[in-house]
């Protein structure tokens, strides 16, 4: 059987067969239209050892005598007898390839099993991947972990995955590949705040814009592990699964497990590289928002300004007081206002009301009417704070439904049955109770259909443990059944847009934004916590489907104290808006917010549509990153937009000069400061110098290859300050 080569912007993945069963030989640099022999590669057998060459597949066996983590893990279950049929002999029966993209199935009579592999290599150059195993057999088989993998090339020696909490997600942290196997594995029942968007093998000392590197993400939003496992041979392995609870997953004769898909990139050019391949498949969906004009679709459309209301009032929810919140936001060019918690029937705080999806009367006797129609009168979109897949014990539905309480027990809450611990006064909805999952969807589709209502924002704020249903683990069918509640409600709402927040950024993976409009990044909104939150989940995701606001002066999460023009440099580079009370913001403040404001309407376009780049800079003080325009500007247009961001004090006594990458090497580019600038007296305090560089007060004209070698001196930012630069195509 002939090899399957697939090749995409400048990746190739090799698989071949001459071992009986599909074996990655490559995944890398694109190796050109033309293979050789293959033969050329058998390794050697050493002493002591299986006297025969041991694959890397596509699903690594231990009937091939691979030592490393397996692929597939499952016993078949006869006559109340469990542990038979736990090794199978796959081997592939047949292969269908078209184009890009590529179907392998294999089978072993033996045990009774079946695989179809389904590789998709898209036109930006990222790998999707998942497995289906079937059940052939007569009796049942129970499948106890099904994983997704690929090999890394022997110079990926660092392993780079992201870390975190509640307010500090998605933050970096760096290993050297060893012997043995490295496992990330998330129990939250979610996928959870210390997840790792990004998995990356890379070459020594990788940055954003050098080293080979090679990186996974698991579009999974329930149990899972990622991993890097590395056998004695030196070979290394990266990949995925979902970590499936006790019996989760038992397939009767003829039934089928899907893994989540494994979303995987390759890059010569650092970490930058990856996050191409990452952008160029989501900006390909159908059902992307990115603007018309650079998708053109009809359904695009400029991400709105948005003001969401939590910290302008908390529960403190008034008629009066927030239409003059409305008023206040369209004064400033709000395009999308969002009314957060405390709206629902006895909601005053967080112990009470979650499961009651009813607009509370005794605040709002008239229901949501005057709210939304003051709103949208005003120009503005209403949307509307939910969290359907949660329940307080002080709630009508509770009350009514104990047994809809998800908890660890046969027994149900109402017959004695233990719950799990409370978090934050809250329980998860049993949503694979088909009773119970009708009721919030037709609760939530009420809403939908008897209200001007056009965005969702969609909190789920606890992890899921001790999840069961029916006494039985029960995280993998209620992560499917949440998937069909956002399916379902989208299908009959198509004009709805949805965010999901998990406490933040708790829930932030492919497969979550296959079936949402944005991700909240974090509860935090304090800017120099969000310049790594926001770097690292833009690694993955791209800056349109990112909420980042400008909070209040002081930060609610971390009592941080920040200039306005920190606080909204950082949210520009997202979904930008704001959560602050802004009706006490006034005179110069007021006319700088703006300003601000109109920034980001005037460059949303080419920040939601442009390559995200990052520079490499030797001082760690200083962050330089922006975005470039995906194809050549036209003269006289912005190319880029970038921001130089002091995140503490130096060591240097000043920064010298920054190189800009990512421009084009040929063309020349006008560089401005555009905020602050030199001459804005109110932000003197943000330069720590007796005297700036000699092109910042007027700008500097130079081509892009002077730029990316030469660099420009920068001005010395006082800690935690930013400056935004643009650059206009000549």
């Amino acid at each position: 059987m002939d090899p399957l080569h697939l090749r995409s912007a400048g990746t190739s993945l090799v698989i071949s067969f001459d071992s009986g069963e599909a074996e990655v030989i490559h995944w890398g640099a694109d190796l050109g239209a033309t293979l050789p022999d293959l033969a050329i590669l058998t390794a050697p057998v050493p002493h002591s050892a299986i006297d025969a060459r041991v694959p890397a597949g596509l699903l690594p066996q231990a009937s091939s005598s691979w030592r490393g983590r397996p692929g597939l893990r499952g016993h078949r279950i006869t006559d109340g007898a469990a542990g038979l049929d736990f090794s199978s002999r796959l081997r592939t029966t047949s292969v269908t390839a078209d184009g890009t993209s590529a179907t392998i199935i294999q089978a072993d009579g033996d045990t009774g099993i079946s695989v179809e592999s389904s590789l998709t290599l898209h036109d930006g150059g990222l790998l999707e991947l998942r497995h289906t195993v079937t059940n052939d057999g007569t009796a049942p088989f129970q499948v106890d972990e099904l994983a997704t993998v690929l090999p890394v090339a022997p110079d990926a020696v660092e392993l780079l995955d992201l870390t975190g909490r509640w307010c500090r997600e998605r933050h970096p942290q760096r290993r050297p590949i060893q012997q043995g196997t490295w496992v990330r594995t998330g129990r939250h029942g979610r996928t959870g705040h210390d997840s790792s968007l990004l998995f990356a093998a890379g070459t020594a000392g990788f940055g954003n814009r050098h080293g080979r590197v090679w990186a996974t993400h698991l579009a999974w939003s329930g149990n899972h592990e990622q991993f890097a496992d590395t056998l004695g041979d030196g070979r290394t392995m990266i990949g995925g699964s979902e970590l499936l609870g006790p019996a989760e997953v038992i397939l009767a004769p003829d039934g089928s497990y899907t893994t989540p898909a494994l979303f995987a990139a390759y890059s010569d050019r650092g970490l930058d590289g990856i996050t191409e391949a990452f952008y160029s498949w989501f900006r390909a969906r159908p059902h992307h928002v990115l603007p018309a004009a650079v998708t053109g679709l009809p359904a695009g459309k400029a991400r709105p300004v948005v003001l969401n209301t939590w910290e302008a009032v908390y529960f403190d929810h008034n008629l009066d007081t927030l239409i003059e919140l409305a008023d206040s936001a369209a004064d400033l060019g709000v395009e999308r206002f969002v009314l957060d918690d405390g709206w629902f029937r006895g909601r005053r705080n967080d112990n009470a009301g979650l499961g009651d999806w009813y607009v509370d009367e005794t605040l709002w006797p008239n229901g949501l009417t005057p709210l939304i129609e003051a709103v949208t009168s005003r120009g503005m979109e209403f949307g509307l704070w939910v969290e359907p897949e949660m329940v307080n014990l002080d709630s009508d539905i509770a009350r009514a439904h104990p047994d809809w309480i998800v908890g660890p027990s046969a027994v149900a809450h109402k017959d004695g049955g233990r719950l799990p611990l409370e978090w934050r006064n809250q329980h998860v909805i049993d949503l694979v109770n088909p009773e119970a999952w009708q009721y919030i969807y037709d609760r939530i589709d009420a809403l939908l259909a008897g209200n001007n209502i056009s965005y969702l924002k969609w909190d789920q704020n606890r992890d899921l443990l001790e999840h069961g249903h029916g006494g039985r683990s029960s995280v993998h069918e209620q992560t499917l059944a949440a998937y069909r509640l956002f399916d379902e409600l989208r299908k009959a709402h198509p004009g709805v847009e949805i965010e999901s927040c998990s406490s933040g950024g708790a829930r932030v993976d492919l497969g979550i934004l296959e079936r949402t409009d944005r991700i909240w990044g974090s509860d935090c909104n304090d800017a120099l916590e969000r310049q790594t939150i926001q770097r690292w989940t833009g690694a993955v995701v791209p800056p349109e489907l990112v909420g980042s606001h400008i909070g209040p002066t002081t930060s609610h999460t971390t009592a941080r104290t920040h200039d306005l023009s920190f606080r909204a440099i950082t949210a520009l580079f997202g979904h930008f808006g704001m959560e602050w009370d802004v009706r006490g913001v006034q005179g110069k403040d007021r006319e700088e917010l703006r300003r601000l404001v109109a920034l980001y309407k005037e460059h949303r376009d080419l920040i939601h549509s442009g390559r995200r780049v990052h520079a490499d800079v030797s001082d760690d003080s200083l962050l330089l990153h922006g975005v470039v325009a995906g194809a050549a500007a036209a003269a006289g247009t912005t190319a880029a937009l970038f921001a130089l961001v002091s995140t503490r004090t130096s060591a240097a006594e000043e920064p010298g000069r920054i190189g800009i990458p990512g421009l084009e090497p040929e063309r020349n580019y006008r560089v401005e400061a555009v905020f602050p600038t030199a001459g804005d007296a109110d932000y003197s305090h943000t330069f720590t110098q007796t005297q700036p560089p000699a092109w910042l007060a007027g700008g500097a004209t130079a081509g892009g290859k002077f730029l990316a070698e030469v660099g420009l001196p920068m001005p010395i930012l006082n800690p935690e300050h930013a400056l935004l630069l643009k650059f206009t195509a000549l």
